[in-house]
């Protein structure tokens, strides 16, 4: 009987084939990772009709559900994002797919509107330490030229699992209990994720942050990962992550990664959870439900088009034009909600452009700042931005019943300006530089005496 014979692991591969091997498994979990984040948060909106009715849900309840999980990253991204940077990349990134999982399942025993809140709500944690803790591992592990398409290949997955959980929840939406399917359904993607993070190692930048040089050097001479060893080490900080984050040093990373994080997807939140009562407010209530159809399509198209563009034209420009073009249409749309072609046109570019812009949100937050800090800061940035977020999506269905459908597009036009006044001002261009450079670029000084 012939010998089996077993795949070489990562010490018996040349560097380049275990590098090559260990970013298309590393890929692979953070995409999966981030296509999850989109499945529940888009899931959501297909099924609220249905289970706001078998559940007995008042308005408020609604607004609560809807924005539970964007709640609960207000609490993971900092939680998860500090225990990354205190005791390593690798357990948080196990750790968070974890609570995906169990919540996944337990969605589909709820009884009441109150048990589904607290159940998403804990799942926004995870989805916060998601946020925290996918991008900033991959970005550990990919080479500067490529850094940009990897990273902003994860949103492309946001919006396809956002697409396909709309999909999901609308075959089911006729079906008596379909929802509970619906939401549960993300169980099966995190077993598949979970799976496949567990053969993913430390970060060598993190070992490099924290002075454990020898296991960092181990890791880099395996794999022949690009670091700027002596750059990293230079930057270690040793004050605690959180409180570094608003001192004079990084104020202007926190506040930009925040500021711009927030603007882009407060609009895009509140008006596709809640699209429906949107698009009858419009007077095209008849057509919502291929109207969300046509929008998620038309944001996964947009994203990875700006995945596609994001290491060719720059970081600032991908990010500050697209919120002017976006919030000129939703002043378009607000200015003539009774013309079908203005609004079909205004949402087409708003959420296309938006969706290109959002790529930067896997890309810029962990560029600007440096490794000992990094998944702190993306996690606090995340939970401002899902704030925001929040607080539109609770306030969205209070506002078009007190004050109506153009002043709520309006406010959301006034949002996207703000983001990019806030964008021109803060935004540093980071495109090709390693990490560490990137991150010294974004606070316009030199780090620790040393040049940016």
């Amino acid at each position: 009987m012939p010998a089996l014979r077993h795949a070489p692991d990562a010490a018996a591969l040349a560097p380049e084939q275990a590098l090559k091997r260990l970013q298309t498994r590393l890929m692979l979990a953070t995409q999966i990772g981030e296509s999850i984040d989109g499945y529940i948060l888009g899931g959501i909106g297909a099924a609220l009709t249905a289970l706001a009715s078998d559940l007995h849900l008042s308005t408020l309840m609604q607004g609560l559900v809807g924005a539970s999980p964007l709640i609960g990253i207000f609490v993971g991204g900092p939680l998860f994002g500090w225990l990354a940077d205190r005791i390593g990349r690798r357990p948080v990134f196990l750790l968070d797919m974890l609570v995906f999982l169990i919540g996944s399942v337990l969605q589909f025993f709820v009884v009441d509107g109150l048990q589904l809140f607290v159940i998403r709500l804990l799942m926004g944690v995870a989805i916060g330490g998601e946020y925290a803790i996918g991008a900033p591992l991959l970005s550990e592990y990919a080479p500067s030229r490529k850094r940009g398409r990897l990273l902003a290949s994860l949103e492309v997955s946001w919006y396809v699992g956002y697409m396909v959980a709309t999909a999901v929840g609308a075959l089911l939406a006729g079906v008596h209990g379909g929802w509970r399917w619906s939401l549960a359904s993300s169980a099966v993607i995190a077993v598949v994720c979970l799976a496949l993070r567990g053969g993913v190692p430390e970060s060598a930048r993190w070992l490099l942050s924290k002075g454990r040089c020898e296991e960092a050097e181990e890791l880099i001479a395996r794999y022949g990962v690009e670091v700027d060893v002596e750059a990293e080490i230079a930057d270690r900080e040793g004050r605690d992550s959180f409180r570094a984050l608003f001192t004079r040093e990084h104020l202007r990373s926190t506040v930009f990664a925040s500021a711009f994080w927030a603007c882009l997807v407060l609009p895009y939140f509140a008006i596709g959870t809640f699209w429906t009562p949107v698009f009858d407010a419009l007077g095209m209530g008849n057509h919502a439900t291929l109207a969300l159809m046509v929008y998620s399509v038309t944001a996964v198209l947009g994203v990875a088009a700006g995945c596609l563009v994001v290491d060719r034209i720059g970081r600032r420009k991908l990010l500050i034009p697209p919120f002017w073009v976006t919030a000129a249409c939703l002043a378009v749309v607000a200015a003539w909600p009774k013309s079908t072609p203005l609004i079909v046109a205004g949402f087409l570019f708003f959420i296309f452009l938006n969706a290109a812009s959002s790529a930067l949100t896997a890309v810029y937050p962990l560029e600007v700042f440096p490794t000992s800090i990094r998944t702190t800061g993306v996690g606090f940035a995340a939970a401002m931005s899902r704030v925001g977020a929040a607080v539109g999506t609770f306030l969205l269905p209070i506002g078009l019943s007190h004050f109506g459908v153009r002043f709520v597009l309006l406010v959301g036009a006034a949002v996207l300006a703000l983001g990019a006044l806030l964008s021109h001002l803060l935004a540093p261009e980071t495109t090709d530089l390693d990490l560490a450079q990137a991150s010294r670029r974004a606070h316009g000084a030199t780090a620790r005496g040393t040049a940016p």
